[in-house]
């Protein structure tokens, strides 16, 4: 239930499903994940996103087998202090898994209390996760806390939907602030418009011989763990100052001297809170020898060996470009 809760975080079932089915086969247990190393874990993630997620997983495993002799813990706190579990999860692990008394907050079941209960303001505020999580606490039974709490999100999956809301089927009509009020429409209340930042970036190919240089992403680098393509933001306009900029930002990343050639693809993609617009851009190897930083491994990788690589979602398709 652990790993399935953690792949279900920000990203529908349908794309889950197969991703778990092939994790749960390469980790059968807490053991194997832990004992695994990074990048296969991150190869297995790859295209799933939120990749922080895959390399808490794996840190979340070691420290199960470290501290807990690979037993996963049944209270709240443990599993709290877990990597990558937080408060939803670990009440989704401890009531389902284990039946223990634990209130569980999440999408379906946000919706569904703040029409019980009525409740107008903004849900993802301080004062909103407050309110919905002592109500979830406050309505727990004291037995089959595991087939209650999956009722709650089955009722808000199901009938206390977004827009239509099933009030005519819904058990708990009678006792729906909203339903007497006529507010099912209003509550909850909508969230703010999601504002996004547009980019321009460059990936830049180098090639030397058989092999291509590339990056491992760093900590604080979006698909921190991965490998990539030298890539940056490009400012420049026009092709002979983006390939100036292209050739110094190379340089500055990676300590090899290239000269860039022709823009061979145009990828468009979002991140979070950025619509970026990625040029992909062929070089050629002039000089110098990798440089690596405390941020950044950098290194030469045989075109043939790029499968076996965790690459970035558009790194991927860059490496299926140049394949052949």
């Amino acid at each position: 239930m652990w790993i399935s809760e953690i792949m279900l975080q920000q990203t529908q079932v349908a794309t889950v499903r197969d991703y778990f089915t092939r994790f749960v086969a390469a980790f059968p247990n807490v053991e194997s994940l832990a004992t695994s190393n990074e990048t296969e874990v991150l190869r297995l993630w790859e295209g799933l996103g939120y990749y922080r997620r895959a390399r808490q997983l794996h840190a979340a495993a070691m420290k199960v087998v470290e501290e807990h002799s690979g037993e996963f813990p049944h209270e709240l706190d443990a599993l709290q202090s877990l990597p990558g579990i937080g408060r939803y999860t670990a009440g989704a692990i401890a009531s389902i898994a284990f039946n223990k008394r634990a209130p569980i907050v999440e999408a379906n079941t946000v919706r569904l209390f703040s029409r019980l209960i009525g409740y107008t303001g903004e849900t993802t505020s301080a004062a909103g996760q407050r309110t919905l999580w002592q109500f979830a606490e406050e309505i727990l039974p004291q037995k089959d806390v595991a087939r209650f709490n999956q009722a709650l999100m089955e009722l808000g999956s199901l009938v206390c939907t977004p827009a239509e809301p099933k009030c005519h089927e819904c058990p708990l009509a009678s006792v729906c602030a909203a339903n007497a009020a006529g507010l099912q429409r209003e509550i909850p209340a909508a969230k703010p418009k999601q504002t996004f930042t547009e980019l321009r970036e460059a990936a830049v190919v180098v090639r030397k011989n058989g092999s291509v240089l590339l990056r491992r992403c760093g900590e604080k680098e979006r698909w921190a763990g991965l490998w990539d393509f030298p890539r940056f933001e490009l400012e420049a306009s026009g092709p002979l100052f983006a390939k100036r900029e292209i050739a110094e930002k190379v340089a500055a990343q990676t300590g090899i001297a290239c000269a860039p050639g022709s823009l061979f693809k145009t990828l468009r993609h979002g991140v979070t809170r950025f619509r970026i617009t990625l040029d992909c851009y062929d070089a050629a190897y002039l000089e110098g020898r990798v440089r690596a930083n405390e941020s950044a491994e950098v290194r030469w990788q045989a075109r043939s060996t790029l499968p076996q690589l965790p690459l970035s979602t558009t790194g991927r398709k860059i490496a299926n470009l140049i394949r052949d």
